[in-house]
């Protein structure tokens, strides 16, 4: 039962693994090597195809811009989250349930509905084509979900080792930092991982909000991309690699705390 359960995984893993691992190679492939009748997987590696990608007008600037309003959203987030999950974990106060049921409804929200909304928030304030508005709309999409997770590892940490801190000297705040905090890390990361994805492939919001290009964001040129370059495959698949690695990169980097973060987080509380 256990070899039939490891090849389904296996199998599994083939079947999500390959559209990654073709796209790669294929930006590695020369061009005459990607359209071709029969699949090539032994080739002479290639950098051209990125060369040709990165080397696209005012590429920096859309890297710097979708890192900008991706940190700056996470970490705004998880900023607001950690003191909003310590209250909903730890006190009680008039209200307290109806905001719980309040985040709960925003994390199911679908953001794409509200994007006419945004626009017109952002046009009457003067603030189209602006990356702090974006940063601040990916920060409130991200939001929910962060506050849901952190109360969930806030209230996961026995009260006692607070109070025992507070006994010994502490204030709450210290208490926080000093015995609360440092076992937060797995929710940190979870969190984090989570709004990175989100703020780094979202879409709709800069489609409408930011026309000037020197306010646009990765995923947005990489619709654009194909266009510019007609048929090139290869620099369309390098492109689409360079737009994946940072996702990928933290991942990797955050997996391990990530997932047990997540399925923890999600049930306590």
């Amino acid at each position: 039962m256990a070899v039939v359960k490891n090849l389904g995984a296996l199998l599994l893993a083939a079947v999500f693994v390959f559209p990654v691992y073709w796209m790669f190679s294929s930006a590695l492939k020369p061009s005459g090597e990607i359209l071709t009748k029969d699949p090539v997987f032994l080739f002479t590696p290639t950098l051209d195809n990125f060369g040709t990608a990165t080397g696209v007008e005012m590429f920096w600037t859309y890297v710097q811009n979708s890192l900008v309003v991706t940190v700056g959203a996470v970490l705004l987030a998880l900023a607001v989250a950690l003191a909003a999950g310590f209250a909903l974990a730890r006190m009680t106060f008039k209200g307290r349930k109806g905001l719980v049921l309040a985040v709960m409804m925003a994390q199911m929200a679908p953001w794409e509905v509200m994007v006419i909304a945004m626009y017109m928030i952002a046009r009457d304030a003067e603030m189209l084509n602006s990356i702090a508005l974006l940063t601040v709309i990916y920060f409130v999409m991200v939001l929910p979900f962060t506050i849901w997770t952190l109360r969930g590892f806030i209230a996961a940490v026995p009260a006692t080792l607070e109070e025992a801190a507070q006994i010994d000297g502490c204030t709450r705040g210290q208490a926080f930092r000093k015995v609360i905090f440092p076992l937060l890390a797995p929710g940190l990361m979870s969190t984090s991982l989570f709004g990175f994805i989100t703020a780094w492939n979202e879409f709709a919001m800069v489609l409408i909000l930011n026309k000037d290009k020197a306010a646009q964001t990765l995923p947005l040129w990489l619709t654009q991309f194909q266009t510019a370059f007609g048929n090139d495959w290869g620099a369309t698949m390098a492109a689409s690699s360079l737009f994946a690695v940072p996702v990928l990169v933290v991942f990797v980097f955050l997996q391990r705390k990530a997932v047990g973060g997540m399925t923890a987080g999600a049930v306590k509380g």
